[in-house]
């Protein structure tokens, strides 16, 4: 079973990540449970991504929005359930996503990044995405097939 405080950090992870496209309906829910995929099948590879969703999506540069200089790190951490509608989308994601009930979008992928910037990560140079959707494309580098979650 996952924890609640497990749920709670990944849900402020997708509110900080994904949030924009799901308001702006260019990803939708499926922006958000993309980047839920990515947590769970980097927590189901047992490396050094971590072992666990608070591990994974708290590891230092990982996931931006966690970054100390990013200005989306004061808003995940005050918001709250009940008074803000898209972060409690977030936290039904995280739970759907976390125990299994909604299936992997991504097709096991472990990396992603915005279509934004400036120019693709060196990691994602002559690599083939397994999906997008929205601002974000996915991408799977962990040598290991599946991730059970």
């Amino acid at each position: 079973m996952i924890s609640s405080k497990a749920v709670d950090i990944l849900a402020r992870t997708l509110y900080g990540e994904a949030r924009g496209e799901y308001i702006r309906r260019d990803g939708g829910i499926s922006a958000l449970m993309g980047i839920a995929n990515v947590v769970m099948n980097r927590v189901g590879h047992q490396s050094w991504f971590g072992k666990t969703i608070e591990e994974v999506c708290l590891k230092p540069y990982q996931f931006s929005c966690w970054n100390e200089n990013d200005p989306n790190r004061p808003v995940l951490l005050q918001v709250q359930s009940r008074k803000d509608k898209v972060f409690d989308t977030c936290l039904d994601v995280a739970k759907s996503v976390s125990d299994g009930s909604w299936p992997d979008i991504t097709h096991g992928s472990d990396h992603y990044y915005a279509v934004w910037l400036p120019r693709a990560p060196k990691w994602a140079v002559g690599k083939m995405p397994r999906f997008k959707v929205g601002q974000h494309v996915f991408f799977k580098l962990h040598p290991a097939e599946g991730a059970p979650y």
